[in-house]
């Protein structure tokens, strides 16, 4: 272990001296830290997104204290130690790439994916004869794009999937129509919510079987919405009207206006 991840450690030991730490680090408990990660685990991704590579470092060493932070109270309550969960990962790390830590050739990307969950299922597998473990080890707390992408994956991996993305769309569309039936007798009942899930759920699969992470998908989505939006306003603004002010047609003509000029844009 280097001399500055043994400091770290014991920075975070004083942090959380009865007598000496601070009394914010001292109150923490492993359920009250996880919004924290949670929140740091975007940053982390808010400055790839971004290419900060500055900004990244910061947001890596602010996601490292969370992997401490979480150590610390478990060697505290004698259940494992920073050393433990290195020792952990470095053997599940060598577990699931025996194409690199063994004799074994080299293997193309569709056979790694296939040994990488025979090797999962088969971890899996040893925790428990459940059934339920099928699904334990995807987080319902995940968000839930992300989560469904898993499940889906997992299926896959089952030989339960689309032979490509065809189908898939096939399934969005038929989706469509089952959202369309199911508002027209009650927007507002459980079945439309339901069937609205179930057309998520299906563009999840589409984004998945064109190599698209819906996460990413929807949030980029987002932010050209936000983009465009912002640009409706100043078209607006300089035609004497405000967003406040305006009614759906105005606001769609410069939407479209808008629109157009970021597609000439390549936005």
């Amino acid at each position: 272990m280097s001399d500055k991840l043994s400091a770290l450690l014991k920075t975070m030991t004083a942090l959380r001296d009865p007598e000496t730490g601070c009394s914010w680090d001292k109150a923490q408990t492993f359920d009250s830290i996880v919004p924290h990660t949670i929140e740091e685990a975007y940053e982390v991704a808010s400055a790839i997104e971004n290419k900060d590579l500055v900004g990244l470092k910061d947001e890596l060493g602010d996601l490292l204290f969370q992997v401490v932070f979480y150590a610390e109270l478990a060697q505290e309550q004698g259940v494992f130690d920073f050393n433990d969960v290195v020792s952990t990962l470095n053997d599940k790390l060598q577990r699931r790439h025996p194409h690199v830590f063994s004799e074994q050739a080299v293997l193309p990307e569709a056979a790694l994916e296939k040994q990488w969950q025979a090797i999962k299922a088969g971890e899996r597998a040893e925790k428990s004869t459940s059934n339920t473990l099928l699904w334990s080890d995807i987080p319902r707390m995940l968000p839930a794009l992300s989560r469904a992408q898993k499940v889906q994956k997992r299926a896959s991996a089952l030989g339960f999937d689309w032979p490509d993305y065809h189908g898939a769309l096939d399934k969005v569309v038929e989706e469509v129509e089952e959202v369309r039936e199911a508002l027209a007798c009650d927007p507002h009942s459980e079945h439309s919510a339901e069937e609205i899930g179930d057309l998520l759920f299906a563009t999840v699969n589409v984004a998945r079987h064109t190599k698209h992470d819906p996460e990413q998908a929807l949030r980029q989505a987002s932010d050209k919405f936000v983009m465009r939006f912002a640009d409706v306003d100043e078209v607006l603004r300089n035609q004497g009207v405000s967003l406040q002010q305006a009614d759906l047609k105005q606001m769609d003509a410069a939407w479209e206006q808008v629109k157009t000029q970021h597609k000439k844009q390549g936005r």
